[in-house]
């Protein structure tokens, strides 16, 4: 069994999407001949947390946690939020949202200061402990998760003074992606620096989506193309509970969303589609449940509340992982809703693996050009409509809530869905660390 550094930021007790990766690849690495030695944060200011993920890293395996700078305290008080207010990069308004003086100061400063993110902090104390932990447990490779982006920089660090083989993961793209903060000329040019440095010093980069992989391409075309490689993320059949037979069929068509919701992504086109399926008298608003679990910003609850046909509406706030799988296996459809940006068509949530692997017709508002469309059209699992397509969302809408009423079967494509099991996204990285 050889040893590999893995270096992340989100891990448990953190929650949301951006743990699970990391987590099922350390489940996963023994299967594969690496044992994982876990470098992360003591002290990090997640956006959520579940304390039920502490269960899921196996025994045994080493996690070394320490301490890092988050600026996030001070932003609160100089933005007047509330201490517990959960802070990422999906809340912090953009120019367009109208922020106010402090907002703008707040955020010329991350702009400027925080490169390339505001993670940098733990640079001070992470690249020392990972030499210790190199020297300690023979380590033979390094693998690090961004976002943050900071994890690649402390990862190129010990590469640079140990040698070792470095495979560097990107859940997302770097700079110029919707959730890059708006730098002037220098510090934009500090963190594009940054960014390639990493991509030419790195033995092999994976990517979460295709289209991470062409947004290096397209801004760094002296990277070799035989370093990049794609590994989609995907479900672990393992994380769904057995749940005993429903004594009587649902009365209500339920549709389940999972996930955050702010600023660009959010179901204000949904919604409309909904209202218009009930003007015409194709659905019954009793007839109906829209549960929404996670986090929502203050102008998603907004439109919650504004909804006309507000008690069809069950908002259940972040849970437990495993929790909201439950959820979704009693669920007639599930709902996905992507940021309305220039990247979108390439963008694949990790949650959509997670609604594939539960079996029910999704509903995506998204592009009908785009990944999730062919991922949809490939696994048979569900339909998609354009953000600005109400006509086109209440039509899929529709749809399904019919075959639910006459009670017709859903067949997505089962073998083509068994391939995006998790362990096989870990098997890949297992032959990129081997080299």
């Amino acid at each position: 069994m050889k040893n590999v550094l893995v270096i992340a930021y989100y891990f448990p007790p953190s929650g949301g999407p951006g743990v699970q990766r990391v987590l099922k690849h350390i489940q996963y690495l023994p299967e594969c001949g690496w044992n994982p030695i876990v470098l992360t944060v003591s002290n990090g200011d997640f956006p959520a947390r579940d304390e039920s993920l502490l269960a899921k890293i196996p025994s045994g395996i080493h996690v070394e946690r320490t301490e890092i700078y988050e600026p996030y305290a001070l932003y609160r008080k100089l933005t007047g939020k509330p201490a517990n207010t959960p802070i990422d990069v999906n809340v912090i308004k953009k120019e367009s949202q109208g922020r106010s003086f402090t907002e703008n100061i707040a955020e010329f400063v991350r702009a400027s200061v925080f490169i390339p993110d505001a993670r940098v902090g733990w640079l001070l104390t992470a690249v020392d402990a990972g030499l210790r932990l190199i020297r300690e447990h023979n380590i033979e490779a390094i693998y690090n998760s961004s976002p943050p982006y900071t994890t690649s920089l402390i990862a190129r660090q010990l590469k640079r003074r140990s040698g070792l083989r470095w495979v560097t993961g990107f859940r997302d793209p770097w700079t110029g992606f919707l959730t890059t903060p708006k730098r002037w000329f220098f510090p934009a040019w500090i963190d594009k620096r940054l960014e390639h440095s990493v991509f030419r010093e790195a033995d092999a980069v994976e990517c979460a989506w295709e289209g991470i992989v062409k947004d290096i391409r397209g801004k760094f075309p002296d990277v070799p193309s035989a370093k990049l490689h794609h590994i989609p993320n995907g479900f672990d059949s393992s994380d769904y509970p057995v749940l005993a037979p429903e004594a009587a069929p649902r009365e209500r068509f339920t549709i389940t969303y999972t996930g955050s919701m702010y600023g660009r992504r959010n179901p204000a086109s949904f919604l409309a589609a909904l209202e218009l399926l009930v003007q015409r008298g194709e659905i019954k608003p009793y007839e109906l449940t829209v549960r929404f679990i996670g986090r929502f910003g203050s102008e998603v609850l907004a439109m919650f509340d504004q909804f006309p046909y507000r008690d069809s509406l069950d908002i259940l706030g972040y849970m437990a992982h495993e929790e909201s799988i439950a959820y979704l296996l009693r669920s007639d459809a599930l709902l996905l809703v992507v940021d309305e940006a220039k990247e979108s068509e390439e963008i694949v949530p990790g949650k959509v693996y997670e609604y594939i692997g539960a079996m029910r017709p999704i509903i995506a508002v998204a592009p009908t050009s785009g990944a999730i469309h062919e991922l949809l059209l490939e696994t048979a699992s569900g339909k998609t409509a354009h953000q600005s397509d109400v006509e086109g969302i209440a039509r899929v809408v529709g749809e399904y809530y019919a075959a639910w009423r006459d009670g017709k079967p859903f067949a997505p494509n089962a073998s083509t869905i068994a391939q995006y099991e998790r362990k096989n996204a870990t098997r890949r990285l297992a032959t990129l660390l081997e080299g």
